[in-house]
Parts: structure tokens; C-alpha cells; sequence
């Protein structure tokens, strides 16, 4: 499938119709969904050359958008597929380890920002609003230019028409689990009779041409379910990522364990904390923070009986975005806060260990 060349194209013709065998003229180039096609392929028995991985991050495009730095495509199923299968969470590759991130946190930034997008709203669409997001792949209402089923997203907007997916805010929700929760029971809210089914959400609806989808598509409901589950027990990561083939795709694209605390280029105009995710959480979570400048900074975690069960962070650190991993395995389901010290400030948040 490379057809000798030094990335993997996106399909193969038979011999048909007086045509010869031949690959189609296009390739799988980063950053999109096709991240585990390629891990999946150095991990086979007749693997990729590793190698074909920074052939895959070569053509990354770093942006800041709506005050998000991170790798861009704008349609979130990009950001989604690859991380139904893949736990990005604790693990990164040299491209990654460069911007002192992960794709878990890269996602997260990219749902933000089209959460970011759609409360700027510069297409002035009906609806869209801090609870009302979610453009992705998916159906559309029949008016040109992006009739039925297109790859809407933003931002940067691409093909954005007005019409929301519920699959988009859903296949974030180990990222993104107040804004996705807070998004979705808000369509579940408003709109249930034109957008649910036995099956779940209907694919997508538009409230500028009051169009309902009456289809519900697979490939839009599965990222629903397997996030679902991913936010809740984290099953169907610990059941992939123990496949062998998936750690020997991930070890020959460089991934290795990250821990402790990342900055990145951005620097924030005030010290905030958000909400740790995923939460609940089965035994890690991550806790991102900014700090608008160099500081002493410290980290705790506290039981309800206000005990410090876990110092994550004192240390002094610059200026930026930082985030730091909580594996709590050796503690006991309930509910705990995080609070995070500066001189002068303090933020405090509430989590939930549910084993």
C-alpha cells in the first residue's frame, strides 16, 4: 500500500473495466484520522518502516486559534477516531514531546476552540452558543454548497452551513467532559423529538433551514458510545492498548510515557485551573492549568475530610499552559478537590474517582 513510496495511499483498483491494478494518486498525510493506520501498520507482522512517521507529521500545521494552540483540522472527527482505539493520555511522540503536549491534550485544545468558535459564532447561524456546538462529518439539508453529507468543521471554518452533529461534542468526551455533557443534554433538551431515536441521536439538524436529520449513520453514532465508555471506564482503551501489535506500531513511531508538567507557547492572561478530565476517572486523570507568568506554583489534591493525599506540583514555573497527570489507583473511589496555590491566588475544583 505505500506503492513504493514513503507514505500509505488511501486505496487500491483491481484490474476491471480494460483498467489495469492501480493505487489511487492520493496518500495518507497528517493530521487527520489515519493516525492508527499507520501504528497499526508498524506494528504488523510485516510492519511499516517506522520511518513513515515523520513522513505523517511533516505536513502537521500548527496554529493558535480563539487562544488554542494546537494541530489543526478542523472537523473534530479528525481529532476523535484514531483516540477511540488509542489512549493518547499519558503517552507521546518527538512532535508531541516538542510542543510539550500529547494528541490527548491536542484534542482537547481543538474542541475547545470550535466550542470557542461557535460562541464567537462569525457566521451568524442560529443556535450556536456555548451549549450548542459540534461541527464534524455528517449529514447536511439540500442547499448548495455543502449538500448532504460533508466534512464541516471549524476553525479554521470549513464548510460550515450551520448544521451541529451530536457525534462531534460526543466523540470529545473524555477531553472535553463538562463541555460535551453540557452541549449534548442541552440538544437532548431542546430538540428530542425531532433528533432522537431508539438508537440514540440522529446524525445532525440545522436550525437556519429547520432541517432534522432522519437518518442515524454508524460511523457518526459509534464515536457516541465508545467515548461514552471510554469517559466512563476507560474499557475499550485498556482493551486496545494491551494488543501487542499497538505498542509495537507505537514504540516504532518514538511514542514513550510522558509525566510530570508541559508548558506550551501561549501565555495566558490570567491564572485559571479547568476541569480535570477525564472525570469521573478510573484510576488517572489530568489537571491543566495557566499561569500568567514565572512563579511558585503548588498542585494538591485533598480528600473530603480536607487531607492532602497527593502534592502534584511546587515548583516554580514560567509563564503558560501546563498540565500534569494523577494516577490514583491506589485510592479509594469518592469524591476529592484539587487546588491549585499562587501567591496571593487559589483555584479549587472538585473530582470524582469512580473505580
Amino acid at each position: 500500500m505505500r506503492n513504493g513510496g514513503y507514505a500509505v495511499t488511501m486505496g487500491w483498483y483491481p484490474a476491471e473495466n480494460g483498467a489495469g491494478e492501480h493505487f489511487i494518486n492520493s496518500e495518507w498525510r497528517g493530521y487527520n484520522e489515519g493516525m492508527i493506520l499507520y501504528i497499526l501498520g508498524m506494528g504488523a507482522k510485516q510492519p511499516l518502516p517506522g520511518s513513515l512517521w515523520s513522513t505523517w507529521t511533516s505536513t502537521y500545521l500548527l496554529q493558535t486559534q480563539y487562544e488554542y494552540t494546537f494541530v489543526v483540522f478542523p472537523p473534530l472527527f479528525g481529532h476523535q477516531y484514531s483516540h477511540c482505539w488509542i489512549d493518547f493520555r499519558s503517552i507521546a511522540d518527538s512532535y508531541m514531546k516538542g510542543l510539550s503536549s500529547t494528541y490527548a491534550l491536542n484534542t482537547r485544545r481543538a474542541t475547545l476552540a470550535q466550542r470557542a468558535y461557535c460562541i464567537a459564532n462569525p457566521g451568524g447561524f442560529p443556535g450556536y452558543g456555548a451549549n450548542l456546538w459540534g461541527l464534524t462529518a455528517c449529514d447536511g439539508p439540500g442547499f448548495a454548497p455543502y449538500a448532504g453529507y460533508s466534512a464541516r468543521g471549524a476553525p479554521p471554518a470549513s464548510n460550515d452551513d450551520g448544521t451541529i452533529a451530536p457525534t462531534a461534542p460526543a466523540g470529545s468526551l473524555p477531553f472535553t467532559p463538562t463541555e460535551s455533557i453540557a452541549a449534548l443534554r442541552n440538544m437532548y433538551d431542546s430538540y428530542r423529538p425531532s433528533i432522537w431515536c431508539s438508537y440514540g441521536f440522529r446524525d445532525a439538524f440545522n436550525l437556519k433551514a429547520n432541517w432534522w436529520d432522519p437518518d442515524v449513520i454508524g460511523i457518526d453514532e459509534g464515536p457516541i458510545v465508545m467515548m461514552a465508555e471510554n469517559l466512563r471506564t476507560g474499557s475499550i482503551w485498556n482493551r486496545f492498548m494491551s494488543a501487542p501489535e499497538v505498542q509495537r506500531g507505537l514504540q516504532a513511531a518514538g511514542f514513550t510515557t510522558v509525566t510530570g508538567v508541559s508548558g506550551s507557547p501561549q501565555v495566558p492572561a490570567r491564572l485559571t485551573i479547568s476541569q480535570n478530565y477525564p472525570n469521573p476517572f478510573n484510576p488517572s486523570t489530568s489537571f491543566e492549568f495557566e499561569i500568567p507568568g514565572t512563579t511558585a506554583v503548588k498542585l494538591k489534591v485533598f480528600d473530603v475530610l480536607g487531607r492532602v493525599v497527593a502534592v502534584l506540583v511546587d515548583a516554580t514555573l514560567q509563564a503558560g499552559r501546563h498540565s500534569i497527570s494523577w494516577n490514583a489507583a491506589s485510592m479509594s473511589s469518592g469524591v476529592y478537590y484539587y487546588r491549585l496555590e499562587t501567591p496571593g491566588k487559589v483555584l479549587t475544583r472538585q473530582c470524582i474517582l469512580l473505580k
